[in-house]
């Protein structure tokens, strides 16, 4: 952590936290302002909630909304314009490639980056009938669920955690795929948990992270000073393998990384198909993380296109 003093910068009136409005955004917000209080318990914070486009048209295909930036769009011209100092994010939900003047301050935590299955069935994925109505609009989880179970029935789903899981309690779907960091952080129980080998996450799934403006000392110092290292070096290693591959977190790829006896080991995903995974893995030095991500992301591409002439 990057160690703060009121000295060496200049502190308002009041700090404002830019956030969207869903529980869960709000559940994530409050324990990023949990840290900055126990950080520093002198510096005055203020929660600023912002609709987003995502919000606003929950029933529109998030492809036709523009992707994986219609969560954040809004809460970045906030902070561009000055109306907030800080904005919390989804870090899945944070492209790659930022806006001028905006970077991407701290990644203070991250639970669970696994996903989940939420079902009306006993016995989780084993229990879902043949042909069962799953919900999920990501091609990742699609693609790799039907690796799993070709027999079930993908259908989308919009709308915040609270509402997929209540169109399978009333017997709209057989069940939902979803993140278990967004489960466990809104008390609801997941019924199956996949493992990064039957279902690899996206990148930076599970993480909360902190964007700033560039040139607000202030801001930036307080973020750095909760940042936590070791999750930082798996994100950036997972999101240079995303920004490799040139999709975003409503793409078909995934990747996960973890940091086990000083080695960062990164498993990546290419999703070219239902059921059709070119998968991959590489491990170095933590401080080569983003190197690590974009060889991976080289290494599998170049899997893909020789499958594709192999087919031909």
């Amino acid at each position: 952590m990057v160690p703060f003093r009121k000295d060496e910068v200049s502190v308002r009136d009041v700090l404002r936290i830019g956030t969207r409005g869903s529980r869960l955004a709000l559940v994530q917000t409050e324990l990023v302002l949990e840290a900055l209080k126990r950080a520093h318990p002198d510096v005055p914070f203020q929660v600023v909630v912002i609709r987003s486009t995502g919000d606003r048209h929950k029933r529109v295909a998030l492809a036709r909304l523009g992707g994986r930036g219609t969560f954040v769009v809004e809460l970045e011209v906030a902070l561009r314009e000055g109306r907030i100092d800080m904005a919390v994010h989804s870090l899945k939900d944070l492209p790659t490639r930022l806006p001028p003047g905006l970077c991407l301050a701290s990644v203070p935590l991250r639970d669970d980056p696994r996903d989940a299955l939420v079902t009306r069935h006993a016995n989780g994925l084993a229990g879902l009938p043949e042909g069962a109505v799953v919900g999920t609009s990501s091609l990742r989880r699609a693609y790799q669920l039907l690796a799993l179970r070709p027999d079930l029935k993908i259908v989308p789903i919009r709308g915040n955690v609270d509402s997929r899981v209540r169109k399978v309690r009333d017997g709209s779907y057989d069940g939902v795929v979803v993140a278990a960091a967004a489960l466990h952080r809104l008390g609801i129980q997941a019924d199956y948990i996949f493992s990064p080998e039957e279902m690899l996450p996206a990148a930076g799934q599970g993480a909360v992270a902190i964007e700033v403006r560039n040139d607000d000392a202030e801001a930036l110092a307080l973020a750095e000073s909760i940042d936590d290292a070791t999750v930082r070096a798996c994100v950036e290693a997972e999101r240079a393998f995303e920004e490799g591959l040139g999709i975003g977190c409503h793409g078909a790829g995934g990747a996960f990384a973890t940091i086990c006896e000083g080695k960062l080991v990164l498993q990546g995903l290419l999703a070219v198909a239902p059921g059709q995974l070119i998968k991959g893995k590489i491990e170095g030095h933590p401080q080569d993380g983003r190197w690590l991500g974009h060889r991976l992301a080289h290494m599998l591409s170049a899997k893909s296109s020789l499958a594709t002439q192999e087919e031909r």
